[in-house]
């Protein structure tokens, strides 16, 4: 027979147990909780970091590109002032030394304006004699040549236009058509066909 000491001792040891356990449950759901908060802040650092190396990414560019406008609306100025200067001749009603001055203080216009581009880091396309590609060319015909092999620029109506590595303009080009020599004629008589076969002269 239990004594009333071990009656109520079984209660209190059943309730301290009982405790034990939840305490066990608190405990692994707080550790739970903070792995998914750990988790969460390792992903927002990255995420951070990512936003940070993207946004200087963006800084750099802008910085790089943002005369890019400005540079366009003058390629038409030089493109006109080039073609001044190519289509120029000395005129009837014109001293040749007059009209020469005029194509020198152009010429000096326009490599002044260059030089003004290339501090900016814009610059034109090298075209003439280069194989085509459709990445800095636009090509609007073919010309055959006997002097160049097939899609060798051979003629440029507008020059191209680089802003660092961006391409802002393509150059207008025309490209080579390899003319292929003609065969020897089959049918043109040999040496011994103008012989006479029979030996008579």
């Amino acid at each position: 027979m239990e004594t009333p000491e071990a009656e109520d001792a079984a209660p209190a040891e059943t309730a301290e147990q009982d405790t034990i356990e939840d305490l066990k449950a608190e405990l692994a759901a707080t550790e739970k909780a903070g792995k998914e908060f750990e988790d969460r802040y390792m992903r927002l650092c990255a995420e951070f970091e990512n936003y940070k190396k993207r946004s200087a990414r963006e800084a750099q560019d802008f910085r790089k590109f943002a005369n890019e406008a400005l540079i366009k609306d003058l390629l038409p100025v030089i493109d006109n002032l080039e073609r001044a200067i190519q289509s120029s001749s000395p005129q009837e009603n014109h001293p040749e030394n007059f009209n020469g001055s005029i194509i020198e203080g152009g010429q000096m216009t326009l490599n002044e304006i260059l030089k003004v581009l290339e501090r900016f880091h814009a610059k034109p396309i090298d075209s003439l004699g280069q194989p085509f590609d459709p990445n800095y060319h636009e090509a609007v015909g073919q010309e055959e040549s006997d002097e160049h092999e097939d899609n060798i620029v051979v003629r440029e109506f507008q020059r191209g236009y680089l802003l660092h590595d961006r391409l802002i303009r393509p150059a207008m080009v025309m490209v080579s058509k390899a003319v292929s020599k003609p065969a020897a004629a089959e049918n043109e008589p040999t040496d011994n066909e103008n012989e006479n076969p029979n030996g008579a002269e």
